[in-house]
């Protein structure tokens, strides 16, 4: 879960004058971007296993829950499209103290919440600073290495900074929610976010360039996205009228795009065959990780009654090994090419997913825990080869912008899966899950067969 939104000009402004930051400020640099990074990530997974105590605390029901995960994950994705051109246009450093600031005072605000409106709103404005930190946090780690092999280490640290942080997230959320409230997984981020704009102080100032924004573009993205999930969550005759809205303002946005000289998504991008499957491979792992964290985390809980802290510790076994299959996975790609991972990677998380279909409310929560494992270390398996493969098929100067598409497209299709499989539990936990399972698998079968028609070693690596 990385972009490069900002890679060309802050190459340029880190190698201005020929010098390199000195190794104490480089290293101060990386570890407030690596922390900042890790801090927008954690908050996308941290935040599932408290749900039933935010319930019982501020009500709201099925729906109002489904809002709090995805008011965050809405305004991530949809304004990450813009978020690297802002970074550009005021200076990386410039951005990532504004976008950690106001993540860390939306945090406070979530913590204080006194009812689940304030919460959901204070949701969102996290979620919008965090599409500032993450390509402002990568472009700040760029610029503070010009020799490529030191960089290229820092990037790698900086990533699996991110990849620790979701795999933490639901383990960390019922920690803090059984020693302490649910109001502990927001209260944790503000000595995080104070520690980082005390590192920024000695980060090297990021010069400004010019980068052109798409704002009809996002504007018209955020009703569609927005509408589409409403429409999905709420239902009724209000989600028939958020569908239509979407559908309006979808229209718009393909019409402004194929119009704008620097659109927010260029639709030719999609033209290219390996671009299109890895974004749709992307998306479906996104569904399936994502949405199966939100089901089971409320499975344990509320169909098997166990405690928030059980709840956590149910995830470990899966996410533990997240980050090591990562860096499998990249060394894979590097000597095979980008498809036989991601081939085998999403076979594997289809067969995972049918196994759970066994699973039922008196299964025994630590075998329900050891059968999330094929899924997970399937979904891992499969990022870094389709990431790399998707950077390989464009011109590097593009390669910013299709990272941005990539990770917008996968943050949106988590946030919709959620909003569906909601909905689907709520009529019958154990039916809806089952239903849910079977349409991740099904999602991951299709993107697995596109897949295996990219083209072979010699055309990726990682």
């Amino acid at each position: 879960m990385s972009t490069k939104q900002t890679l060309k000009g802050d190459e340029l402004a880190s190698s201005k004058g020929g010098l390199e930051p000195r190794r104490s400020s480089s290293a101060l640099t990386l570890t407030a971007g690596l922390l900042g990074f890790a801090l927008v990530c954690l908050d996308a997974s941290i935040v599932n296993v408290a749900l039933p105590a935010i319930g019982s605390s501020l009500g709201g029901g099925l729906s109002g829950l489904q809002w709090v995960v995805d008011a965050y994950t809405l305004a991530f994705a949809a304004l990450m499209l813009s978020t690297g051109a802002f970074s550009d246009r005021v200076g990386a450093s410039r951005a990532y103290v504004l976008g950690t600031a106001v993540f860390t005072l939306a945090s406070a605000a979530c913590g204080l919440a006194p009812n689940l409106p304030a919460l959901i709103g204070a949701r969102v404005v996290q979620g919008m600073a965090a599409a500032v930190v993450l390509p402002a946090s990568l472009a700040l780690v760029r610029q503070a290495y010009a020799d490529p092999a030191r960089r290229a280490r820092a990037v790698a640290a900086w990533a699996a900074g991110g990849s620790v942080a979701v795999a933490l997230g639901p383990v960390a959320g019922g920690v803090l929610t059984t020693a302490w409230d649910w109001r502990g997984i927001f209260f944790v981020n503000l000595p995080v976010g104070a520690l980082i704009l005390v590192l920024l102080v000695r980060a090297p100032r990021s010069e400004r360039r010019p980068a052109p924004l798409d704002l009809p573009g996002q504007v018209t993205a955020v009703v569609a996205l927005t509408a589409l999930t409403f429409a999905v969550i709420e239902g009724g005759t209000a989600g028939w009228a958020a569908l239509a809205v979407a559908v309006v303002a979808a229209a718009a946005f393909l019409g402004i795009e194929a119009r704008q000289p620097h659109p927010v998504v260029p639709l030719a991008l999609f033209r290219n065959r390996t671009v299109a499957v890895t974004v749709a491979a992307g998306a479906a792992v996104s569904v399936a990780f994502y949405s199966m964290v939100f089901v089971f985390s409320l499975f344990f809980q509320q169909v098997q009654g166990r405690s928030a802290l059980q709840a956590g510790l149910m995830f470990l076994p899966m996410t533990g090994l997240i980050a090591v299959t990562n860096v499998a996975a990249g060394k894979l790609a590097g000597r095979y090419g980008a498809r036989l991972p991601m081939v085998v990677g999403q076979g594997l998380a289809v067969a995972g997913l049918l196994v759970m279909l066994y699973v039922d409310s008196g299964t025994s929560p630590v075998l329900v825990a050891l059968l999330l494992v094929p899924m997970a270390l399937g979904c891992a398996l499969t990022v870094p080869p389709l990431t790399a493969a998707m950077l390989d098929a464009v011109p590097a100067e593009r390669a910013g912008l299709a990272a941005g598409v990539l990770n917008s497209a996968r943050q949106m299709a988590g946030a919709l899966g959620i909003a569906a499989f909601g909905a689907l539990i709520s009529d019958g936990f154990v039916a809806g899950m089952r239903l849910s399972l079977v349409i991740s698998a099904a999602l991951l079968a299709v993107t697995g067969l596109l897949s295996f028609r990219l083209a072979g070693p010699s055309a990726s690596s990682a």
